[in-house]
């Protein structure tokens, strides 16, 4: 559905405005319909609605002018016609530009609480900045799909048409066993699979990937001062001693 207002003017905290609204099914726009209300401050007192083709009045002001106007075929036909030359145009302008838009969302898997002291680990799946709203995020555990033990959200607004959505896992870790967090969205061609590497804690691939970083930061300042050394050594006048 859209909308759009307009006022006509206001005096002393006094306000007529109007408030025309194009409601369809976006499968079937045969079906739009046009709704014009006009408006005192907080109260309706006159519609048009294109389904219905006249005018029809919710006070004694209402009542007198819907009478009026619908005995003007001219009237009638004006705001007949500006559910085509409007709503329709401007319907297929917001299908095309978001109702058919497809993000692909960004997926997460990461461990949010490891197995200690007798309790279950967690895992947490998370997929952000997706279009459409709807999405179906499941667990598999050795190729079988988890039931239970898994607690999701709801699709998340993100702002901006975009949404987000996280699944949590409880389960307790077995040797050789392949836990997998599985997306399905309109915007993938397949649904996406993202496996758990449980050989190495999420830490430690923290630690070694600021160790690696480390390193190679150390070769760079290495070779940077042996390539300083060597300028300067090129550059410098040896004089012999006597």
């Amino acid at each position: 559905m859209c909308a759009m207002d307009t006022v006509n003017g206001g005096f002393n905290g006094y306000y007529g405005y109007n408030i025309i609204q194009c409601r369809y099914n976006p499968k079937n726009l045969s079906d739009m319909e046009l709704i014009l209300s006009y408006w005192f401050n907080e109260a309706e007192y006159i519609q048009f609605n294109s389904t219905v083709g006249k005018f029809v009045g919710y006070t004694e002001h209402g009542v007198k002018n819907a009478d009026r106007w619908n005995k003007d075929k001219g009237i009638l036909a004006i705001w007949q016609s500006v559910r085509d030359r409007y709503c329709i145009p401007h319907a297929q302008i917001a299908i095309k530009a978001i109702l058919t838009k497809k993000v692909e969302p960004e997926v997460r898997l990461t461990m949010g609480r490891p197995s200690t002291g007798g309790h279950p680990a967690l895992l947490m799946c998370s997929a952000y900045g997706f279009y459409p709203k709807m999405i179906r995020v499941t667990w598999h555990r050795d190729g079988q799909e988890v039931t239970g033990d898994v607690i999701s959200s709801e699709e998340l607004a993100d702002g901006d048409w975009y949404y987000q959505i996280h699944s949590h896992l409880e389960f307790t870790p077995k040797a050789g066993e392949k836990i997998s967090c599985v997306v399905e969205h309109e915007s993938l061609r397949d649904p996406l699979e993202i496996t758990w590497d449980p050989s190495m804690p999420e830490p430690e691939r923290n630690k070694i990937a600021i160790g690696a970083a480390a390193l190679v930061l150390g070769l760079i300042v290495t070779a940077a001062g042996f390539i300083y050394y060597k300028t300067k050594s090129r550059g410098r006048i040896l004089v012999p001693n006597h």
